[in-house]
């Protein structure tokens, strides 16, 4: 390898890493909005407020979802006296998959794998 190709693969690998911020923020926006979706319609339903209490907060590469619902963590992981009723957490491994898959179709993508 010469001293051309070492600078061409640092250009590459510079340009690889302009472009893959803003394209990882899509597959993090997509799969927060997925996840919610999912616990929506997982979530145990009486009077809906639970449901309705489920959100996402998307803030770049990060994003929190779950409800507000004060009640929402002990439905999730039940109680002493009452069984889980998880909804939040299948929701996310459902998308765990899809995920992991389109992170690494952007990295090949980007590198040109």
């Amino acid at each position: 390898m010469d001293g051309s190709e070492i600078w061409k693969l640092s250009a590459d690998i510079a340009r690889a890493a302009a472009q893959a911020a803003p394209r990882a923020r899509l597959v993090v926006a997509k799969t927060a909005r997925d996840i919610e979706a999912d616990a929506k319609q997982l979530a145990p339903v009486d009077t809906g407020n639970l449901q309705g209490s489920i959100g996402s907060d998307i803030n770049g590469l990060e994003a929190t979802i779950g409800p507000t619902a004060s009640y929402g963590i002990y439905l999730e992981l039940g109680t002493t006296r009452m069984a889980a009723q998880p909804f939040m957490g299948p929701a996310a491994d459902r998308r765990q998959g899809p995920f992991g898959d389109a992170m690494a179709r952007l990295g090949e993508g980007l590198l040109g794998g």
